[in-house]
């Protein structure tokens, strides 16, 4: 049997050899593409690093606010009878905003006005009734200051007879007696008429008493009575009305809330990581799109909603035209003074208290891109906390079409 062998050729061989080589040629060529790329200069923009003393502020955001607010309520049971303003009109302190109805109020009003009179009459017909039994009084004080003065003089002339011989004896003990015996009638009777006007003292306080608690009862029912027809108390503007027609409402039920347009604080929202920086009078600049507010912090609340922290802040400067309660605004309050900062003006797509990855003018051809670290954003100007230094050059344009390449070549 003959047996052949088939000789393989060598091309195949050869074949492999060159396409390992074409691939890692194309891969060393990928590489060294993505390693490096040129650039037009000219179709960049550049930031210079600045190193100094600044101020940094939180950004906030808020609206204002009346300083002054005024409950309205019901001073009585009562029916809405009449609605005279809405909300967002122009008010006085004396605008009425709201008519209540209450006939039982009306009553009791008049009938108290009746109980007054009658006390006030009574009082009046008692005091004409002490007078007369004062007069009583000055009269038997009288008769008896007569008595005495006849007895005194009954008792000069038996002491005269007697001198003479004429009178008895026992008709001038009679005198002395009648003498002593009135004289002590009067004491009696003038501690019985100071006792009489100290107790006419008492009884008429007392009176007085009625009638003055009586008045104060008339004076809240008026009060009251004139409570239904429902003022704004403050100047300002009617923010709220939570009545209709014909509605009846109760004591003490809630009908309207009363701002003032004129004295206006800031309500404001801190950022939580900055609150705790923040200290009380810290300075704020309240944008109203209008103008700046300037304003200081008077208030800072401990409680955190949704990131942040709500403060109120007193308005220091002048209103600006749009300034009105509910009015949307934005802050800047400050939080502290950096004396020696590196920073940058903020540009798109550099973002605060975040490390991003730009590229820095190494000398006047190359770009590397590194990664920097950056803090605050305070009045457009961004703190850089790590990876540049005073003077460095970064780029500040759009960057994403060769940001995967770490090095770039920067043509004419």
């Amino acid at each position: 049997m003959k047996i052949e062998l088939t000789q393989r050729k060598p091309w195949g061989k050869w074949t492999i050899t060159s396409l390992f080589i074409l691939l890692s040629g194309y891969s060393i060529y990928v590489v060294s593409s993505k390693s490096t790329k040129s650039v037009s200069a000219a179709s960049l923009s550049f930031q210079t690093v600045q190193q100094g003393a600044i101020d940094i502020y939180s950004g906030a955001y808020g609206e204002l606010i009346s300083a002054k607010e005024r409950l309205l309520t019901a001073p009585a049971l009562g029916t809405v009878s009449e609605i005279l303003v809405r909300p967002g009109t122009k008010v006085a302190p004396e605008t009425v905003i709201v008519h209540l109805f209450n006939p039982k109020l009306e009553q009791e009003v008049s009938e108290a006005l009746g109980e007054l009179a009658q006390q006030q009459a009574r009082r009046e017909a008692y005091k004409y009734e002490q007078q007369s039994e004062l007069l009583n009084y000055q009269g038997r004080i009288a008769d008896i200051e007569a008595e005495i003065e006849k007895a005194q003089l009954e008792l000069s002339v038996n002491e005269d007879l007697m001198g003479l011989g004429v009178a008895s004896k026992i008709e001038l003990q009679r005198a002395k007696l009648a003498v002593k015996q009135e004289s002590s009638r009067l004491v009696f009777e003038k501690e019985k008429f100071k006792q009489f006007i100290e107790m006419q003292r008492y009884q008429l306080t007392q009176r007085d008493i009625t009638i003055t608690q009586q008045e104060s009862q008339v004076a809240l029912l008026q009060k009251q009575f004139e409570n239904m027809h429902v003022k704004a108390g403050i100047t300002g503007s009617l923010q709220t009305l939570e009545v209709e027609l014909g509605q009846s409402v109760q004591l003490g039920e809630s009908i309207a809330k009363v701002g003032s347009d004129e004295e206006l604080i800031a309500l404001i929202r801190i950022p939580q990581h900055q609150a705790d920086q923040i200290d009380i009078n810290a300075k704020v600049n309240i944008n109203t799109q209008k103008g700046i507010i300037s304003g200081h912090i008077s208030r800072i609340e401990s409680v955190v909603t949704n990131g942040s922290v709500l403060a109120e802040a007193l308005l220091d400067g002048e209103l600006t035209s749009n300034a009105r309660p509910s009015l949307a605004i934005s802050a800047q309050v400050f939080v502290k003074h950096q004396p020696d900062a590196l920073y940058i003006q903020q540009v798109a797509g550099l973002r605060p208290r975040s490390k991003q990855s730009i590229f820095i003018r190494t000398d006047a051809d190359s770009l590397e891109q590194r990664e920097i670290s950056f803090g605050e954003l305070s009045q457009g100007n961004l703190i850089i906390t790590q990876g540049l230094a005073r003077g460095d050059e970064i780029v500040s344009s759009d960057t994403s079409k060769f940001s995967k390449f770490k090095q770039v070549t920067l043509t004419e």
